[in-house]
């Protein structure tokens, strides 16, 4: 079997569909293709965002230290999705921890790399900016629901009736 060219894996991701092919090309010459173990930690919180991930298969943790309570998982992004927006909001560092829960296939996509093009090409960076702004879009609303559903219905919070 031939090895698949990694534009056209690329192009299958759910976060790129229809990215018209000489966008894709752009972030193809950014992008790799990785196998993280489970256990394996991709980033703390902190670090340089160097990297972000589309999630191709496995499921990986998002975490942050809740001091006594040790650490406390926020989220778990699992296959097509995108991990990490850090890399395009300066100063550029992760807000979590992240590890693989179980074997992950990804694309990794070189932040560095990434963002000279979107400076060099507007029309990319606004196409990659359009697209990160849905994840953050459904980032935020998960939040939302998370925060009613733990706050919701506390005492002297607004519950149902808000």
């Amino acid at each position: 079997m031939e090895p698949q060219d990694l534009t056209e894996s690329l192009h299958k991701h759910p976060f790129l569909n229809n990215m018209n092919e000489e966008l894709l090309k752009t972030l193809t010459s950014c992008a790799s293709n990785i196998v993280l173990p489970e256990g394996e930690r991709l980033f703390k919180e902190g670090e340089d965002a160097k990297t972000f991930y589309l999630i191709r298969s496995g499921r990986i943790a998002l975490e942050l230290p809740g001091g006594e309570r040790g650490m406390i998982r926020i989220q778990t992004v699992g296959p097509g999705e995108v991990l990490g927006w850090s890399w395009i909001i300066s100063p550029y560092r992760w807000h979590f921890d992240a590890y693989a829960l179980e074997r992950v296939h990804a694309f990794a996509i070189d932040a560095t790399c990434l963002r000279t093009k979107c400076e060099t090409d507007y029309h990319f960076g606004y196409e990659m900016l359009r697209r990160f702004s849905e994840v953050l879009e459904r980032r935020l609303e998960a939040t939302r629901l998370q925060l009613l559903d733990v706050y919701g219905n506390a005492p002297g919070g607004r519950g149902e009736n808000y």
